[in-house]
C-alpha cells in the first residue's frame, strides 16, 4: 500500500504524517527546494506564511476546541505548535522556524515517509491527497481543473502582516501586558496612542498608496478574518478601535489608565527577538508602510525583518465536487485537503489534512472511511466543504460554531459550552468505535 501526497505544507505534513504512523508508505512531494513562492519565504516544510499565531487555545472556544480533537488523534501539527510554543496569552502562537524545523526533521526521518523535492505538473497515478494549498502553481491547477471536470477555481485575497525587531522598539512608550492579562499576563507588546494620534493614523491609512491589482484580480473578495487594514479604516473612522487596535483590557503603566487605541505586537521567535504587528496585514506600498507604522507611537525607530504584503488564494468548489470522505466524486482513489478546500486558517487546513489520511488509511485497508460527526468540530469544519447545500456562495471559512448543527436549549442555558460538552462525548464514542 502506498500513497502519494503533493504539497507539503500543513495540511500535506499532517496527512502524510496520519498514514505513516498506520504503517502505510508515503511519498511526499514538496517542489520548495526547487521552486519557490512568492509568498514563501523558506523551503521548509509547513511553513507559516501569515501569522505565527493558530489562534485561541481555550477548549470553550471552537478553535481550542479543534485543538483538543486533534491532539487526541497525534496531530502533528499540534504536537509540533506545543513544542514551538511563544508567550501569546490565551492563544497558541509559535516560533514560526522551529515549528517548520520539528515538522521536517518527523516527517524525513520516519521510516515510512519518503520526502521528495520536486514540482509536480500531472497528478500521479494511484491513491493520491491534493495538498497543495492556496498557491497551487498554474501548470498544476490546470490539472485540477480537468479532474475537477472544469468547475471554476474561487478565489479570495489573503494578506500578511508586519514583523519587528524587538530592540528597535522604544520602551520608553511601549509597555508588556496581555489583553486581561491573560497566559502570562505580558505576553504582548503594547503600544498607546491617544486620540489625536490615531485619527492621523486612520487618516494616512485611508490616504497611503497601495498596491494596484491586476485586470484579472478587481473582483477577488477578501476573506472578512484577515482584511487588509487600510480596508479596515476605510470601512469607517471607528472600526479599528473595535477589531485590532481595541484598547480594552490594558493598562497604559505611563498614565495609569486606558489609552484611546493600541497597537499589539506578538512574539514571532522563541528568542523573542521579532514581533509581529498584530491585525496589520496590509497591500500598502513598502515605503508607504514603513512611513505609517513608524508614526505609532513606539514605533518611531522600528526596524523591520518582514513588510506586510497580500496574495490571492485560489480554492476548488469542495461542495460541488468532494464527497464525505474528501474524495473527489468521480474518483475515488483521490482526495483533497488543506486550504485549496476552502477551510481557512492554519489548524482547520491541517484538520483537513489530518482527515483526509485517516480516512484513506481506512479506505487502504477495505474498510469504510468513519465519517466523523458533524456535531464535533472536525466534523463540523468537514461537513462545511463537502456538503452539497453550501456550493452556491461557497467562500472560505474558519471553524466557529454557526457551522455546528442547532440544538434546542432552554432558556438561559450557554448553548456554546453545552455544544462543547456534546463535542466532547460524539468525539468519544466516534474515536472509540472506529478504534481511531
Amino acid at each position: 500500500m502506498q500513497v502519494k501526497i503533493v504539497g507539503g505544507g500543513l495540511a500535506g505534513c499532517e496527512a502524510t504524517w496520519q498514514l505513516a504512523q498506520r504503517g502505510i508508505e508515503v511519498t511526499l512531494y514538496e517542489m520548495r527546494g526547487i521552486e519557490s513562492t512568492f509568498a514563501h519565504k523558506t523551503d521548509g516544510l509547513a511553513e507559516l506564511v501569515c501569522s505565527n499565531s493558530l489562534r485561541s487555545d481555550d477548549p470553550k472556544v471552537a478553535i481550542g476546541l479543534l485543538h483538543q480533537e486533534m491532539r487526541k488523534l497525534d496531530s502533528l501539527i499540534m504536537s509540533s505548535a506545543d513544542t514551538a510554543k511563544v508567550p501569546a496569552g490565551s492563544a497558541l502562537a509559535v516560533d514560526r522556524e522551529l515549528f517548520s524545523h520539528i515538522i521536517e526533521e518527523k516527517i524525513t526521518n520516519h521510516p515510512n515517509i519518503n520526502l521528495i523535492r520536486e514540482r509536480v505538473d500531472r497528478i500521479p497515478e494511484g491513491n493520491v491527497i491534493i495538498a497543495t494549498g492556496p498557491l497551487t502553481s498554474e501548470v498544476f491547477a490546470s490539472e485540477i481543473l480537468r479532474i475537477c471536470e472544469n468547475e471554476d477555481f474561487l478565489a479570495f485575497f489573503d494578506a500578511i502582516s508586519p514583523i519587528i525587531y524587538k530592540d528597535s522598539i522604544n520602551f520608553d512608550i511601549a509597555w508588556f501586558q496581555s489583553r486581561y492579562d491573560k497566559g502570562d499576563g505580558k505576553d504582548y507588546i503594547n503600544c498607546p496612542m491617544t486620540q489625536e494620534e490615531y485619527y492621523k493614523f486612520v487618516d494616512n491609512l485611508v490616504e497611503a498608496e497601495k498596491v494596484e491589482f491586476k485586470e484579472w484580480e478587481k473582483n477577488t473578495p477578501y476573506f472578512n478574518g484577515c482584511l487588509p487594514i487600510e480596508v479596515m479604516a476605510e470601512r469607517g473612522r471607528e472600526t479599528l478601535r473595535f477589531g485590532p487596535m481595541k484598547p480594552v483590557g490594558l493598562t497604559n503603566p505611563q498614565t495609569g489608565s486606558r489609552a484611546y487605541a493600541v497597537v499589539q505586537l506578538r512574539q514571532d521567535n522563541k528568542e523573542a527577538t521579532l514581533y509581529n504587528v498584530v491585525g496589520f496585514q496590509t497591500k500598502m506600498k513598502y515605503g508607504e508602510q514603513q512611513r505609517i507604522f513608524k508614526t505609532i507611537p513606539g514605533l518611531e525607530n522600528a526596524e523591520f525583518a518582514r513588510l506586510g504584503g497580500i496574495h490571492r488564494n485560489t480554492f476548488i468548489n469542495s461542495p460541488k465536487v468532494l464527497n464525505a470522505n474528501l474524495s473527489i466524486k468521480n474518483n475515488s482513489k483521490l482526495k483533497f485537503a488543506g486550504q485549496i478546500t476552502g477551510v481557512e486558517g492554519y489548524v482547520e487546513s491541517a484538520a483537513i489534512g489530518l482527515l483526509s489520511g485517516l480516512y484513506m488509511s481506512y479506505e487502504l485497508n477495505n474498510k469504510p472511511a468513519p465519517i466523523i460527526s458533524k456535531y464535533t468540530a472536525l466534523g463540523a469544519l468537514a461537513n462545511y466543504i463537502t456538503d452539497e447545500s453550501h456550493a452556491i456562495n461557497f467562500q472560505p471559512m474558519n471553524i466557529n460554531f454557526g457551522l455546528f448543527p442547532d440544538i434546542n436549549t432552554k432558556k438561559g442555558e450557554n448553548k456554546k459550552a453545552i455544544q462543547v460538552e456534546n463535542a466532547m462525548v460524539k468525539f468519544n464514542e466516534w474515536k472509540s468505535n472506529n478504534s481511531i
